[in-house]
């Protein structure tokens, strides 16, 4: 590796000599044969990464670690929902991912068919992503749970020749049959898939259709013992896509490469996530979203770490029985030292008792990694005096598949400053640009549009998947005049480089020809001691054009637990605006609720809440955590 810098020395080099900064990091993995190309933008935006060098992600997570940590943990899984537990060594992973495979090759899966995965956080899950990049299959995870016609219009992008699945998922105690869903989205989708393989968990019926649906079980016994050795891919080679969630329309498949990914994932490991091999590593993300596949799957296994693969839910133990220090036992007992979730999973653990971070030994734990959605100060400041170690909040998207701001720790130590995700890492060439007129905002404290100058870096989508079309004037045609990446979020930008993000450049409110930024009201109303998270959307207004309409989750419900009660907490947020951002900021109404739409993965669905107060409809809900949180939000809009 590169000696010793300055972290700003590393960031600038990663611009300035790309060729040699990502050489060096490029010998993080193992090649089968060496690239003879790492930067190749001849063709923009669509740049490709380590040319004419093959290697392999599934060799590189699995293989290569067997020799030296075969024993070691490589995957945990732990799952209080079905109240059971399983440690899977570097070698015992390696034989039920080549199982997988042999399963996949027999039905006759091959290089560059798609297989598409819809399943609830169980090993099995994994070991069909790795056993498909294993064998140069290009995996498709969709989010367990989501509804027929959703999960249809995926299938019928991704035309897979398989589909692998599971009987059912679990929620909060609740069985959530997959089968009668799958089967349903196989009826309405124009492409037929010819193989289906289930998993039974036991949790629920799951009629099997003769000559398509193949019992996952028989089969793993069938092949018990298999060697199937891994295909060697061309760095730039699809490895899998991924659909962006909140797609509208026609899905948006993210298309991720090979090389490029398991070479930015790498580095990652150590420069940003603090992360030596042997240790473990626990995000409590999903596998359906970007995050589960980078950092619950790929990246912990490429860089030799155990990786906890958790379903559940924060407050919930092993027994069904509630208990808010679940996640800090496991912390406890495998002696995790990086640790990734959302910034809504720690407002649940916010309104628990505090004993509950006492309870167990976090000592190894070195950072508490937040992701998903904007964190808020109160939030950050709160579990950084609970856990007494560093809150990185990180800043990316799916498309770019790793961190595009934050704090690269592991290169040279600087402080979190809460409300910023951080600075820009390796590769990635952030500016603002004025949306009007595409000028560079060079000044501290100007607001712009965040923007990526390309090349993109290692790891970042390729294209859109089958619609080259669509990823240039989706993501690269929006800015006047300038062939930039938009991430199409606002932000500022202050002295030392920290970015602050503002929200999405489609979710500004203009109220009587004022734009404002939903993300600066939300903060503003999070600011008074009664809020614990507020979610704040423009609303249609025959007057106004848009007006800004704020739901709040408090602390203690009893302060507006009557109309009176109510009323005037409402005025005080309503002032805390005014005074903070000024009159015209103010929101049209301040309502309470005690819970906000979210996805599993800790999402907030603002567009949802949008749609319920215009009367629109609200869409699919099968995404959403609580679909009752729709329901209180429409109840209290029919309440003018």
């Amino acid at each position: 590796m590169a000696e010793r810098s300055t972290y700003a020395e590393l960031h600038q080099r990663s611009l300035a000599d790309r060729e040699a900064y990502w050489a060096e990091q490029a010998q993080r993995i193992e090649w089968h044969t060496p690239f003879t190309r790492v930067c190749n933008n001849d063709n923009p935006p669509f740049t490709r990464w380590f040319e004419g060098g093959t290697t392999n992600l599934c060799h590189n997570a699995v293989d290569r670690h067997v020799a030296t940590r075969g024993d070691q943990n490589a995957l945990v899984w732990v799952s209080t929902e079905v109240g059971q537990e399983r440690a899977y060594s570097y070698r015992e992973l390696q034989a039920e991912v080549m199982g997988m495979a042999a399963i996949l090759q027999a039905q006759g899966v091959k290089q560059g068919d798609r297989v598409l995965i819809y399943m609830p956080m169980i090993p099995e899950a994994v070991f069909a992503m790795l056993a498909c990049t294993r064998i140069g299959a290009v995996h498709s995870v969709v989010f367990g749970g989501f509804a027929s016609v959703s999960l249809a219009s995926r299938i019928e992008d991704a035309e897979p020749v398989m589909v692998v699945s599971a009987d059912a998922g679990s929620r909060a105690g609740k069985v959530v049959p997959y089968k009668p869903l799958l089967d349903e989205a196989l009826k309405l989708s124009a492409h037929k898939v010819p193989q289906v393989l289930m998993v039974n968990r036991g949790l629920a019926p799951m009629p099997m259709t003769e000559g398509r649906d193949l019992d996952y079980t028989a089969l793993r016994e069938q092949h018990r013992g298999a060697q199937v050795p891994v295909v060697w891919l061309d760095s730039t080679a699809i490895s899998y896509t991924i659909y962006t969630s909140g797609t509208t329309g026609r899905p948006k498949g993210v298309q991720r490469d090979t090389g490029g990914y398991a070479v930015a994932l790498a580095a990652s490991m150590e420069q940003i996530f603090l992360g030596q091999p042997g240790e473990t590593y626990f995000s409590t993300s999903d596998i359906g979203w970007v995050v589960g596949h980078s950092y619950i799957v790929y990246g912990p296994l490429l860089h030799g770490m155990a990786t906890i693969l958790y379903e559940g839910l924060p407050i919930r133990g092993m027994n069904g029985e509630p208990d808010a220090a679940i996640w800090w036992s496991l912390v406890e007992k495998y002696k995790v030292t990086a640790m990734f979730s959302a910034p809504t999973a720690v407002r649940v653990l916010k309104k628990q008792d505090p004993a509950a971070l006492k309870k167990h030994d976090l000592s190894s734990l070195r950072a508490l990694f937040l992701a998903g959605e904007p964190l808020d100060e109160p939030t950050a400041s709160w579990i950084s005096g609970a856990l007494g170690v560093p809150i990185i909040d990180n800043y990316w998207q799916t498309e770019s598949g790793w961190p595009i701001l934050t704090i690269a720790n592991g290169v040279e130590r600087k402080e979190s400053r809460f409300g910023s995700p951080g600075i820009a890492m390796p590769g990635y060439d952030v500016k603002l640009l004025d949306e009007q007129t595409g000028e560079e905002l060079t000044q501290p404290h100007q607001k712009g549009v965040v923007v990526i100058e390309g090349p993109l870096p290692p790891g970042f989508m390729q294209t859109v998947w089958r619609d080259d079309a669509r990823f240039v004037n989706t993501y690269w045609k929006s800015v006047p005049g300038k062939m930039v990446y938009s991430t199409f979020d606002w932000g500022i930008r202050d002295e030392e480089g920290y970015y602050f993000i503002l929200g999405r450049t489609d979710d500004v409110i203009n109220v009587a020809g004022h734009r404002l930024g939903t993300r600066e009201i939300e903060e503003s109303l999070s600011s008074h001691a009664a809020v614990a998270e507020v979610a704040v959307v423009g609303v249609a207004d025959q007057l106004k054009g848009q007006v800004a309409m704020a739901f709040a989750v408090l602390k203690d419900t009893a302060r507006a637990a009557t109309p009176e009660g109510a009323l005037q907490l409402e005025g005080e947020l309503m002032k805390v605006v005014e005074s903070q951002l000024g009159a015209v900021a103010r929101p049209a109404r301040v309502r309470f609720v005690t819970a906000l739409p979210k996805t599993r993965s800790g999402k907030m669905l603002r567009r949802v809440i949008q749609a319920v107060c215009e009367g629109r409809e609200a869409g699919d809900l099968t995404t959403i955590e609580d679909p009752s949180t729709v329901q209180q939000i429409k109840d209290l809009v029919a309440v003018r």
